[in-house]
């Protein structure tokens, strides 16, 4: 893919629309209860995420880029958390208190890998005028700092009022600022004169009141039939396992097939197709090129549990693995806040996690043996990874040979390798401390009180193992001989 990834970083996107608190209480199932035939959990963690247009940002952060949301919050602990996520991940925020309403809050509970039930806090009726007049007012004190507008509509109140939605539309036409929408229900009026709207073929059925997914010339003529209909420039169609459909304006079709090889979970899916469009549009990148991106970002996110956003470093490493075709291998490389929710989901289910790390720069028969090794100690096994960065500090300006995502494929082509985490410190410390692995594993040329994370894994009752090594490889004598042999040719 001829794309410019590095331009995302110069993306400004402002999100309305309605945030929500993702809560995750992580467990194990102990026996059916004697009160009713339901599973007794007992409880062991719990993780909090952005949810809604606040998982939107939340994708946009994740890319480099700068995001802002307005949308509303209550007066109360689970609104404290949301901001404080929100000023973690450093995404501006300016959302409106409403003490009459809770936060948006969807808790789910896991055990033994999958999802048991979900409990929702909201009020999802039409939110006051003097909501939608705050709203708005947040919106025109700051459309200055952003290029692009995002209305993430979840149902959840805020575009109940068809009123905003259009004001807000209008009012960024005519500062020729592009508005994206991710629709909801089936009025489409109040997303009049966007720019553009990404559909699922479920939600374009219901508008278009018949089944576009049973032939193509349906879904064509339906999509025509509301780009004119609701003065659009663009409509994206996700067809989740048969990719995507870009319709423009005047302009060709555009079948973008999926790439995703594994459908996990769909959660979030579409604000991550939303995001990097208007992320890509940001950055300068045509639609079709926008679109292209987006729909690599999806094939990563659905191979994830859980609302987990898309990383810059999983969607350089996907675009670099033949020409952008995520199919030709499982989603292994994740950030760091999907890599603690997927642990923790294996672990749910029993599962013993095993973690090594290293630069695994030129790849080579001893590292592939002790990848082996570590992971016949456990069930998964978890890689991490240095960075560029963390590679030149620690073995100078002259390495890495490959770069960071070159390695990441290649240690995620491995079938014995389950996950690959980068780590830009220089040692691994914080990871450790974060994914808690039950064996730390390191070659046998440590010694147990050289072993960066020791004190850490064996404080809360984890295990070091010194794997023996394949003698006769390393990465900087087969450095030295290329070298050697270069200059001697």
């Amino acid at each position: 893919m001829a794309i410019n990834l590095k331009l995302l970083s110069k993306s400004r996107v402002l999100i309305v629309g309605d945030v929500m608190l993702d809560r995750y209480l992580w467990g194990e199932v102990v026996r059916i209860s004697p009160e009713a035939p339901v599973p007794v959990v007992r409880s062991m963690e719990t993780s909090e995420v952005l949810g809604g247009a606040g998982n939107v940002a939340a994708n946009l952060s994740g890319l480099g880029c700068q995001a802002a949301v307005i949308g509303i919050c209550g007066g109360d602990d689970a609104g404290r958390r949301l901001t404080a996520i929100f000023d973690e991940k450093n995404i501006g925020n300016y959302l409106i208190t409403d003490n009459e309403r809770p936060t948006i809050t969807k808790t789910r509970v896991m055990a033994s890998g999958q999802q048991l039930f979900r409990l929702d806090e909201e009020e999802p009726n039409e939110i006051k005028d003097v909501l939608s007049k705050n709203l708005f007012s947040a919106l025109k004190s700051n459309i200055k700092k952003f290029n692009v507008v995002i209305l993430s509509d979840y149902g959840k109140g805020i575009f109940k009022t068809p009123g905003l939605c259009r004001r807000i539309i209008a009012f960024c036409n005519s500062n020729n600022v592009p508005v994206l929408v991710d629709p909801k229900d089936t009025d489409w009026d109040r997303y009049k004169g966007a720019t553009c709207i990404t559909p699922n073929t479920a939600e374009l059925a219901m508008v278009a009141g018949q089944d576009v997914k049973l032939a193509e010339q349906m879904l064509i003529k339906a999509s025509e039939s509301i780009i004119k209909e609701q003065e659009l420039q663009w409509l994206l169609v996700t067809r989740g396992a048969e990719g995507m459909c870009l319709f423009g304006k005047d302009k060709p079709l555009k079948i973008i097939p999926a790439r995703a090889r594994e459908v996990f979970d769909v959660s979030g899916a579409g604000d991550t197709v939303i995001a990097t469009l208007a992320a890509g549009l940001s950055a300068g990148y045509s639609f079709s090129e926008a679109a292209e991106v987006a729909n690599v970002a999806a094939g990563i996110v659905v191979g994830k549990l859980g609302t987990q956003p898309i990383s810059y470093s999983e969607l350089e490493t996907a675009c670099k693995i033949s020409g952008a075709d995520v199919s030709v291998h499982p989603v292994k490389v994740m950030a760091l806040d999907a890599a603690k929710i997927q642990v923790r989901s294996w672990r749910t289910s029993g599962d013993k996690i095993i973690f090594t790390n290293g630069c695994y720069d030129l790849l080579h028969p001893g590292h592939i043996d002790l990848l082996h090794k570590s992971k016949a100690l456990g069930n998964r096994l978890v890689v991490g990874l240095n960075t560029d960065a963390s590679v030149r500090r620690l073995k100078g300006e002259s390495r890495p040979i490959l770069s960071e995502q070159d390695r990441a494929a290649v240690l995620s082509a491995l079938s014995c390798v389950d996950m690959v985490v980068l780590f830009d410190e220089d040692t691994p410390l914080n990871l450790i401390s974060a994914l808690t692995p039950d064996t730390l594993v390191k070659g046998a040329d440590y010694r147990p009180d050289q072993v960066v994370g020791k004190e850490v894994v064996e404080a809360y009752g984890g295990k070091i193992e010194l794997v023996p090594l394949l003698e006769g490889y390393s990465t900087t004598g087969i450095t030295a001989k290329i070298i050697a042999s270069h200059n001697n040719g």
